[in-house]
């Protein structure tokens, strides 16, 4: 009896040890993890604010499912911004949230402008872009410094932005929406596409814009056709191009595809070989999209990008078709926060005023006269 009492204590020992060895690891593991989330994630893409006065209805909101949206920020630009995140929530009932990219001088004024305005109840988040991560990736002109604009390539790491949700809407900062959002996030894609983008040539607003517009539309006003390394693509130079600045994505898709390592790798051989075409000067985000989504995405409904409102073809529409449109993009020059762009005044229905007064909308003149 006193040797199976001594076996049955060395055993208990045993267990007790081992349990101790296991609890004393977790807790190493953890800490292990907490000091890697806490020091700088991977691409440099950190988290800056949620919502200061609920930051508990990213988890408890409304039942409905969430509607991830990407936008980005730049601080001579925000009044963009606020305006979109504006038209959205005041067309919608669905449960809308914002992730707002941003680069790090630009969070006060953005977490200010929200919270003092009748969007203070949008939900909301911030997320600092570490321009870092371009190193090696963007070659600069001598000749133009300030081209290059971080931020244009936010929409590159999507799934760094969203990483819990399955589909994100993208949006650049100079858009309005006149509809439901919910619809434009519905947008089916096809199986295997991490993408659904609006077509150039089928575009609605392009009958309008095609007149004197070149190789715009086109794969060839984008890449340069005379590079082997193009040319070795198979991609047709008369391929319909697709307008970037608006966006649904698969974001499962997205991440088993590798599209974001695939972007990088194109972005790093335009720095070697120059295979960005110069026929549109500037455009340096469009041309590795091109690529890697040649013939592999879906299409968005054209009411859902009717653009060229910032350039001297958005003129040419008529007040019924601009009404008519469920999203408006000023791509181009001319900003409706500027002096010339089209259709400004709609555009201003969804402004709100800066409370700083840091952001002031550029005006005519005679705008002003006739306004008063």
């Amino acid at each position: 009896m006193t040797f199976r009492k001594v076996n049955i204590f060395i055993l208990v020992l045993v267990v007790v040890i081992f349990l101790l060895v296991l609890h004393h690891n977790i807790l190493g593991l953890s800490d292990f993890l907490k000091r890697e989330l806490s020091d700088s994630s991977p691409l440099g893409l950190q988290p800056v604010d949620f919502i200061p006065e609920a930051p508990q209805r990213w988890t408890e909101g409304r039942n409905d499912k969430e509607i991830p949206v990407v936008i980005t920020a730049s601080d001579n630009r925000l009044g963009g911004v606020i305006a979109a995140v504006n038209s959205i929530q005041q067309n919608t009932k669905s449960n809308v949230a914002f992730h707002i990219v941003t680069l790090n001088d630009t969070v006060d004024h953005l977490r200010s402008w929200i919270s003092k305005t009748n969007l203070k109840n949008v939900k909301y988040q911030i997320l600092d872009f570490d321009p870092h991560i371009l190193n090696g990736k963007v070659k600069l002109d001598s000749e133009m410094p300030d081209s290059i604009k971080p931020l244009t390539f936010a929409r590159f790491y999507l799934p760094n932005w969203v990483p819990n949700a399955e589909k994100a809407i993208y949006l650049d900062d100079d858009v309005i929406v006149q509809d439901d959002i919910l619809e434009l996030y519905n947008t089916p894609l096809q199986p295997g596409h991490a993408a659904a983008f609006s077509d150039d040539c089928d575009s609605t607003s392009n009958k309008f814009a095609v007149r004197g517009a070149g190789n715009q539309y086109n794969y060839i006003g984008f890449l340069d056709y005379k590079k082997e390394t193009v040319r070795k693509l198979s991609m047709k130079a008369s391929t319909c191009s697709f307008n970037p600045g608006v966006f649904v994505a698969n974001l499962t898709e997205w991440k088993l595809q590798n599209i974001t390592k695939q972007l990088e790798k194109w972005m790093v051989l335009n720095v070697v070989e120059e295979i960005y075409s110069r026929t549109l000067a500037g455009s340096i985000t469009t041309p590795p999209l091109l690529i890697v989504f040649y013939k592999r995405h879906s299409n968005i409904d054209p009411m859902w990008n009717v653009r060229h409102l910032g350039s001297s073809a958005g003129k040419r529409y008529s007040p019924q078709f601009v009404k008519a449109a469920k999203l408006l993009h000023w791509n181009g020059h001319f900003k409706p926060w500027g002096r010339t762009a089209s259709y400004a005044d709609v555009w201003e229905k969804w402004y709100i005023p800066d409370p700083s007064g840091k952001f002031n909308l550029i005006r005519r003149h005679t705008d002003i006269s006739e306004a008063k």
